[in-house]
Formats: structure tokens, C-alpha cells, sequence
């Protein structure tokens, strides 16, 4: 299964335009209105409803949301979880957008439910 992706609001569109180029199915919450400006709740709510993943640093809002929907056994949105301090996004996102490569051309059986990028 294809890795549909949502960069949180924290992240450039620009990543995802490049993604994009490169053939992946990535948005980001900055350049949809769709998402732009909700909540945590909504985002995650909105994505779980898109099939995406969600692209985020924000662990301490994003896993109680997918914790307490895989509690409720109801449906959710997948976490593609990012330390900022090894992606800082102070410098390029050459290396960010390289490790989204890495990670979308993995093979998908052996993605978690929360993963992170390395």
C-alpha cells in the first residue's frame, strides 16, 4: 500500500511540493485549506478520514490522539513521528527530504502504526 502522507503545520509545502516531483502523494496542513489552521484533533481526525499519515514532531499531541483511537478500536490516522534534533527545521530540507524518500520507497508490510524517521 502506497504511503499517502499530511506534513503537519510545522513543515514548508515546500517539502511536499518536492516529494511530490519526485512521485509521492504528500499535502501539507500549510497548503490545504482543508486542514490550515484546526486543531491537533481535527488535523488528525481529517487525516484519519483522507487515509494519510501524519508527518509530525508534536508526539505529545498527535500519540494520545492515536493511543485513544486504537483504545476505542476506532479508525485512525498513522504517525510518521520526526526528532527535531535530528531534523532541525533551522537547516536545509535537503536532508529531510531525503529521509522521506528513504522512508515512502521502504516497503510498506513493515511500517508501524507509529514510526519514526531516521
Amino acid at each position: 500500500m502506497t504511503a499517502l502522507l499530511v506534513l503537519d503545520e510545522r513543515y514548508s509545502d515546500a517539502i511536499a511540493v518536492a516529494l511530490r516531483a519526485s512521485g509521492h502523494d504528500v499535502v501539507s496542513v500549510v497548503a490545504d485549506a482543508g486542514p490550515r489552521g484546526a486543531s491537533d484533533a481535527d488535523i488528525f481526525r481529517w487525516a484519519t478520514a483522507a487515509g494519510r499519515r501524519i508527518v509530525t514532531e508534536n508526539i505529545k499531541d498527535f500519540r494520545p490522539l492515536l493511543m485513544n483511537a486504537l483504545a476505542a478500536d476506532a479508525p485512525f490516522a498513522s504517525l510518521l513521528l520526526i526528532s527535531p534534533r535530528r531534523f532541525p527545521r533551522s537547516k536545509s530540507m535537503a536532508e529531510l527530504i531525503s529521509a522521506l524518500t528513504t522512508w515512502l520507497d521502504s516497503d510498506p508490510e513493515t511500517r508501524p502504526i507509529e514510526d519514526w524517521l531516521l
